[in-house]
């Protein structure tokens, strides 16, 4: 029995939709969650607005879509080990949180499938988050590049950010209100290919981000530093973006495996919290 119920209407961007006529604060059907699965793989970025909920229903319907990923270097909420806060206090003069092009936690072994991001307070100007397109990216690739760049790995690490002289270390601002836990562990590296086949859809995207990629393995630095800055001019082509607005009570879901997505500033003055919870991938 389909769920003809839940209604998905596309943003009209190369990426993203809006999902409504289904309850997140209340268990869902089998129908129900493969609808959504369904959705999530089609648009890669799902919206649900008007979604009151609690830390257990949000616990709930992250695992519809597989277990919890691992969360390094943010502490979670107290007696929720799953759940982090994105927050930032309206008198807050630290940088804003995650305003970078990246990939969750794609320098992890194995990089989770999904993020799933529940807004509570809403600030009323800006805040808004940039999402693109890693499959329409590859797809606007020459034949060309496409072949330079098959086979080729990219190295990632969580250096930038969270090592003790990253973006969030030692120098960051001391009137941050989320705890982020700065490690040597942000050292260390892993590599992906940069042409990644997404293993439900067997679709082919471009895995980067300058967020977390330091180089490529098997070329120079600076060779690898052209490579992917012309990589990335495709992927961040407004062609293959899509600007999300938010609002209080909205759950956002996206597929990191053919994604990547930055926040974006513009609300000093007022307070923002929102609630995170990662899915593992496969």
């Amino acid at each position: 029995m389909a769920a003809s119920h839940i209604k998905v209407t596309p943003t009209g961007a190369s990426l993203g939709a809006f999902v409504t006529g289904v309850d997140l604060s209340k268990p869902l059907t089998d129908e129900e969650v493969a609808a959504i699965r369904k959705a999530w793989l089609d648009h890669l970025v799902l919206a649900f607005p008007d979604q009151p909920m609690s830390h257990e229903d949000l616990e709930r319907f992250t695992q519809y879509f597989g277990p919890f990923g691992d969360d390094p270097f943010i502490a979670p909420i107290e007696g929720h080990p799953h759940i982090i806060e994105v927050k930032r206090a309206a008198t807050e003069k630290a940088s804003v949180f995650a305003a970078a092009w990246h990939s969750d936690w794609s320098f992890q072994d194995t990089p989770p499938a999904g993020t799933i991001l529940h807004s509570k307070i809403t600030p009323p100007v800006g805040g808004d988050t940039l999402f693109c397109n890693g499959y329409a990216a590859y797809e606007a690739l020459s034949d060309e590049m496409k072949a330079k760049i098959e086979g080729l790995k990219a190295v990632h690490s969580a250096a930038l950010a969270y090592a003790p002289d990253g973006v969030y270390g030692k120098g960051d601002g001391s009137d941050r209100s989320m705890t982020i836990k700065a490690s040597e562990d942000a050292l260390n590296t892993k590599s992906h290919p940069i042409v990644r086949v997404h293993p439900e859809t067997g679709r082919k995207a471009l895995f980067i981000n300058p967020g977390y990629v330091k180089t490529v393995e098997g070329l120079s630095d600076e060779d690898a530093f052209f490579l992917l800055v012309e990589l990335y001019g495709v992927t961040h082509d407004e062609r293959f973006v899509y600007r999300h607005k938010w609002q209080d009570d909205m759950l956002l879901m996206w597929d990191n495996r053919c994604t990547q997505h930055m926040a974006t500033g513009g609300y000093d003055g007022h307070a923002r919290l929102m609630h995170r919870t990662t899915v593992a991938g496969p």
